[in-house]
């Protein structure tokens, strides 16, 4: 269930309604009248709890899943397990996320006053003007919090902490001694698009974002909460100005990212892993420890421990030189 600090959790819902707000039919009469309290993924999901499948690359995950109720297509109820009840969509992902949004929302800013009574702050706490601090924020001593920043309801900040001026930070757990530059934008909802008959709908982003002790963010920098898994940056990594992490990526211990460079959703990062500047990776890909991304590379496979990439696409840095090289020359004979 994603965690209540940062979400309110609707009533379970009847089958029944469930069938008509998501489009999906039953494939057996076996559900009428029992109740739905929740979504997860297939790998996670429990009995009371609706998954979805829609990618053959999950299809153990749906054999082997335990959820109570599965969003599929027609062509795959055969491999719904027999204790999962199978709703048949044309769009699984996009029923899911219509479920999940009426399950789930993330909790708003409560009152009137800047920093909510609920609000658990320690001694030598520095607050700038303009500060709001939402409702269950638990801030520990000697952070400062430049002017105009807002902190969402439920989010943990650490002791030694510095935050810049007109930053967000929603969904989060924050260690200690972290440094977040002015504008940084914390847990906001990964990019998760579905859609059906009706049009393009969004994903649901039901994770966190926790930051490891030490860890630095440079001003206009995005790190987005998780799916439904948490978005990790490790301990004492550094991450520049204007640098975008993607849901679900998880960034080992110092790990440095350069300006202007982006990692898509799930990418997973080593111990010590080195980004150069506008550098980027494709979704769902392992980057080794200690590797190092050039900059301007663009990364469509796992790099494996200790290498450096580089190029469009990314390759190993000396085959690549050695390509540029060739390729160089013969046009240069073309020429003659």
């Amino acid at each position: 269930m994603p965690d209540q600090r940062f979400f309110d959790v609707a009533s379970e819902i009847a089958v029944d309604d469930v069938l008509g707000l998501t489009f999906s039919t039953l494939a057996s009469d076996r559900g009428l009248g029992k109740r739905v309290s929740g979504c997860a993924p297939l790998s996670i999901a429990g009995q009371g709890d609706a998954a979805y499948f829609s990618d053959r690359r999950y299809l153990q995950n749906l054999r082997e899943t335990r959820a109570g109720y599965a969003f599929v297509h027609e062509g795959d109820v055969p491999s719904v397990p027999q204790e999962t009840l199978a709703l048949i969509s044309r769009s699984p992902q996009a029923s899911w996320s219509r479920l999940a949004a009426k399950l789930y929302r993330p909790r708003r800013h409560e009152g009137m006053q800047p920093i909510h009574p609920s609000a658990r702050i320690e001694e030598g706490v520095t607050l700038g003007v303009g500060v709001i601090v939402g409702q269950d924020v638990e801030i520990g001593r000697g952070t400062r919090i430049e002017a105009y920043t807002v902190i969402g309801p439920g989010c943990q900040i650490g002791r030694d902490c510095h935050i810049g001026a007109q930053a967000t930070i929603y969904c989060a757990l924050i260690g200690d001694r972290v440094h977040l530059a002015s504008g940084v934008r914390i847990g906001e909802a990964g990019f998760g698009v579905s859609g059906d008959h009706e049009g393009l709908i969004d994903v649901p982003q039901l994770g966190r974002v926790i930051l490891q002790d030490q860890v630095s963010i440079g001003a206009g920098t995005c790190v987005d909460r998780g799916a439904y898994d948490d978005t990790v940056i490790g301990e004492a990594s550094k991450i520049d100005n204007m640098v975008q992490i993607a849901h679900n990526v998880k960034l080992g211990r110092n790990v440095i990212v350069a300006a202007h460079s982006g990692l898509s959703g799930s990418v997973r990062v080593g111990d010590g892993a080195m980004f150069g500047g506008r550098a980027g990776v494709i979704d769902h890909i392992d980057i080794g420890v200690g590797a190092k991304v050039a900059a301007g590379a663009v990364v469509f496979k796992d790099v494996p421990a200790g290498q450096m990439w580089s190029g469009f696409p990314a390759k190993p840095s000396r085959q690549f030189l050695r390509e540029t090289a060739w390729l160089s020359k013969a046009a240069t004979k073309d020429k003659g």
